[in-house]
């Protein structure tokens, strides 16, 4: 029997050596503690240093919260990737932008990591007031169907400042413009592998 094809999952930022390093190697870690094989993280660059490994302070992060930065070189957003993508996750609107010049047809695919992030907190609010649901035959069903489903709690979760959806760009700046960056990302990394322990079927 084929095994299905894993929910695949995009980062995306500027160079590809800070931030959306980290989002993928974080979020590869906790999907893989939820369904081994099932999801498959990768990340890109809208400007990327190709080739480049992460930065040592975002390795820094990578490694404290259980990752690993080993075997990663960063590489240039193309039309390619973006065709192989379920569910794309950026570090800023304009990244998004970006992508949807590449890709219109990615749309409602397409979300600034900490707008997901909010989006999944007000989706499993609403369907536990709403009690229970059918669920999901499968991971690849129930992630692959989140954009669409998330589209209808859009309005429940709009940010209330528009840098609420921004991660900060802490390349060539100081250690805590990294930490910055951590307090902006981690969150949002720690939601979405938490909705993805509480509902991704086995």
């Amino acid at each position: 029997m084929e095994s299905p094809t894993p929910v695949r999952i995009l980062t995306v930022c500027t160079g590809n050596i800070c931030r959306s390093p980290v989002a993928e190697r974080l979020l590869q870690a906790g999907l893989d503690q939820v369904l081994p094989g099932a999801f498959q993280v990768r990340s890109a660059g809208t400007r990327a240093m190709v080739g480049d490994p992460i930065q040592p302070l975002s390795a820094d992060i990578i490694r404290m919260y259980g990752g690993t930065e080993r075997g990663f070189a960063a590489r240039q957003l193309t039309p390619k990737i973006l065709g192989e993508t379920d569910i794309v996750l950026t570090m800023t609107s304009r990244h998004r932008g970006e992508v949807l010049q590449l890709d219109a047809s990615l749309l409602k695919r397409t979300f600034t990591i900490r707008e997901f992030a909010r989006m999944l907190e007000a989706l499993e609010e609403r369907d536990n007031a709403a009690g229970p649901t059918e669920k999901a035959p499968d991971a690849g069903t129930l992630w692959r169907g989140l954009p669409a489903r998330l589209a209808s709690v859009r309005h429940l979760a709009l940010a209330a400042d528009a840098a609420d959806n921004e991660v900060v760009d802490p390349y060539r700046r100081s250690p805590e413009v990294y930490r910055q960056m951590e307090d902006e990302l981690a969150p949002a990394i720690l939601t979405i592998l938490r909705y993805a322990r509480l509902n991704t079927p086995a």
